[in-house]
């Protein structure tokens, strides 16, 4: 009857039989040494950072976390900024607001019914790139088409540095918020940047055409060619991700939709690219192995499947995107939702249809983070 004081050894037993999120949360829970065990168990945590999608409620201001695993909301709002968020990254979500600040807000400091942890919001220097695009400054919900963040704020806060795509030729600009008070724009040459990502002590980033550019972060962000763009002449793609799956390994995704822009486009295959850096070229695989992939308006997120109970391994989960070819900023979405099997070529649906009538009603696109321990 002393549930607070069985042995370590049975309560790690118990928890490695847990299937669910939703069981894990609850063991977690119930008393101080059962929270102790869930958190040192470090192969089971590792089976919690399964992404989910984040969507905006009814409620403005308010937003919910629907997991995939369980087809389910999860009982727990979060009060954070009615705002398309362009990007997700190391647990917090990053817009932009009408005088072009940037900011970096942790939704799981912002739950509501709960204190707001200190620096859930954090506010940077605003964007003045300059010649500054009037056209482009008055939609400012798309000016940063996607960002990212090398690290955590707060545990880094003196060495983190945040890094966004910018229009109107998606250009790149950071700031190193512990050294820097100011963004520094990087040279204009490189443009039309589809996707940037931080691995080790560089930024990788691929451009329309598929060439890839590595920024050493030390120097400046003095860039190097690493591959010219590879014949494609199947097809053009539509959108193409960056997905770091270590501190030295990444690949990149290619999209493909249907081509009608008067109408509602659709996923209709994606391909896959590993890099090689003897060739200096793309070389397309159809093997993730036990890897599945995320992918949106969020930076791309990976996950060991079989450490994530529910999660289909070589698999790419997609939302839609924001596609910079619609000038009226209308969103089409949210139809263009899926799984993608790479090695069969096909597309699956992983939503109930009450999940896909739930995302539909969003004012803003759902995005993928990933919640922490």
């Amino acid at each position: 009857s002393d549930w607070a004081n069985l042995p370590q050894n049975l309560l790690d037993s118990i928890l490695e039989r847990l299937t669910l999120l939703s069981d894990y949360l609850r063991f977690n829970i119930v008393c101080a040494s059962w929270h102790s065990v869930a958190k040192h168990n470090k192969s089971r945590r590792a089976k919690t950072t399964t992404p989910m999608l984040l969507l905006q409620t009814k409620k403005r201001g308010t937003w919910s976390l629907y997991n995939v695993e369980e087809d389910k909301v999860l009982n727990l709002q979060l009060k954070i900024p009615n705002k398309r968020f362009c990007g997700s990254s190391k647990e917090w979500l990053i817009f932009v607001d009408r005088d072009l600040v940037v900011t970096l807000v942790n939704p799981f400091f912002r739950v509501k019914g709960r204190i707001k942890k200190e620096n859930s919001i954090i506010c940077l220097p605003p964007l003045n790139p300059q010649p500054l695009s009037r056209y482009w400054f008055s939609k400012t919900n798309y000016f940063v088409f996607k960002a990212t963040i090398s690290a955590d704020p707060i545990l880094n806060a003196n060495y983190y540095i945040v890094v966004v795509i910018y229009e109107e030729f998606c250009r790149l600009a950071f700031i190193r918020p512990g050294k820097d008070t100011i963004w520094t724009y990087v040279d204009e040459r490189w443009s039309l940047i589809e996707e940037v990502v931080p691995i080790r002590d560089k930024f990788y980033a691929v451009d329309r055409w598929g060439n890839l550019l590595s920024f050493d972060s030390v120097d400046q962000f003095k860039c190097n060619v690493e591959s010219k763009a590879y014949n494609n002449t199947e097809q053009r793609s539509v959108k193409q991700y960056l997905v770091a799956l270590n501190e030295k390994d990444f690949i990149m995704v290619e999209r493909y939709n249907t081509r009608d822009d008067d109408s509602k486009r659709e996923t209709m295959e994606f391909k896959v690219f590993e890099f090689s850096f003897v060739k200096c070229d793309w070389v397309e695989t159809n093997n993730l192995g036990d890897v599945a992939i995320f992918v949106g308006d969020n930076s791309s997120i990976y996950v060991v499947a079989s450490n994530d109970y529910g999660c289909q391994s070589n698999c790419i989960y997609f939302t839609h995107d924001y596609y910079r070819i619609r000038m009226d900023f209308k969103p089409w979405g949210p139809n263009d939702i899926g799984v993608y099997n790479i090695k069969t070529r096909s597309i699956s649906q992983p939503f109930t249809e009450n999940a896909m009538t739930m995302m539909k009603l969003t004012n803003r696109p759902p995005i993928w983070i990933a919640p922490p321990f």
